[in-house]
């Protein structure tokens, strides 16, 4: 082996890589995602579109970012398309008998919180594991959501305010868009700056090494699906605006878009490593795949089964490649 590789297995560039490996592999993939596209279609790559894009894929960007951080204590959060499901029917029925639109918001967040809550409590408190958990919440929230709607949409009618939360724009670009951009610069803000963040980091990396250092594990833990919560509800409020009517049928499938938008942006599912970023990419080529596929006009129920293939492969790297100790240009300790 030459010198030279010798010393470029060190460096910087190779270190960075190293530790940067599936944020970068998934930027390059959301980049010839758009590549893609744009050379199926004319259409994918005008200002319309793209708008679109960003505005449909803001309340998974939102539920993904609070995902990063269930997903980092090494947990998981089946329950959340159950939960937008469950807000969005009931802020339409609150809507519908006359509450103030900002009151009904402010309510379906503390609703979100109090969900997260509860099970936060059985996971971080009961010991009960979060895929039990959720997923028993999963089954429970839709079925509220059904009682409630008995399987009807609930129409949202005259309420302008409400419906530019989902529609309306600000200086041209798309308002749901803007909050999701918000909520993930706070995302990265609370991952990379704050003890917190830090503390979610630990937990998930070590839950008993962080308790014997006097860290609250627990109370990170059941916070996280606090979290989890309310940015269910935000994303519920956000589709009831845009759509104009709720329904327990909203957010079919939702768990499967933000379990693997976060997973995809190279979060371990082991617990103890997050990518707010990849998160972002994740979701993004999510959302591009979604679009594209519609526009090439391949049946839309073609992106479950490319979402659950993007699922499988991103665990597959998480475990195989990046947490087996093969480095891109080292050798494995």
């Amino acid at each position: 082996m030459s010198a030279y590789s010798e010393r470029a297995k060190g460096s910087p560039l190779a270190d960075f890589v190293a530790e940067n490996a599936q944020v970068l592999s998934i930027a390059v993939f959301f980049l010839a995602c758009l590549l893609l596209f744009s050379a199926l279609t004319p259409t994918f790559l005008t200002a319309g579109n793209l708008l679109n894009i960003v505005r449909q894929a803001a309340p998974v960007l939102i539920v993904a970012v609070a995902m990063t951080l269930v997903i980092t204590t090494a947990g998981i959060d089946l329950s959340v398309g159950s939960t937008v499901a469950l807000v969005n029917a009931v802020a339409a029925i609150a809507l519908a008998a006359g509450l103030e639109w900002i009151t009904v918001i402010a309510l379906m967040l503390v609703l979100g919180g109090v969900i997260g809550a509860v099970q936060g409590w059985f996971i971080a408190y009961q010991g009960i594991p979060a895929f039990i958990v959720t997923l028993a919440g999963l089954s429970i929230l839709r079925g509220y959501a059904l009682y409630l709607t008995e399987g009807y949409s609930i129409p949202i009618k005259d309420v302008p305010g409400f419906f530019w939360l989902g529609r309306g724009t600000l200086a041209g670009f798309p308002v749901p868009a803007l909050i999701s951009i918000l909520v993930a610069i706070l995302g990265f803000i609370v991952m990379l700056r704050t003890r917190y963040g830090r503390q979610v980091v630990a937990v998930g990396s070590n839950m008993e090494a962080a308790r014997r250092v006097g860290m609250p594990a627990r109370w990170t833990v059941a916070s996280v699906y606090v979290v989890s919560g309310v940015a269910c509800a935000m994303a519920g409020l956000l589709i009831a605006a845009r759509l104009g009517s709720g329904s327990s049928n909203a957010a079919v499938g939702f768990e499967l878009q933000v379990i693997a938008a976060v997973v995809l942006g190279g979060t371990s599912l082991m617990g103890g490593k997050a990518s707010m970023l990849g998160t972002v990419l994740g979701t993004m080529t999510i959302a591009v795949i979604g679009n594209g596929l519609i526009l090439v006009h391949i049946s839309p129920f073609f992106t479950q089964i490319v979402t659950g293939t993007i699922i499988l492969l991103a665990i597959w790297m998480n475990t195989k490649l990046f947490s087996g100790g093969l480095r891109f240009g080292r050798r494995p300790k």
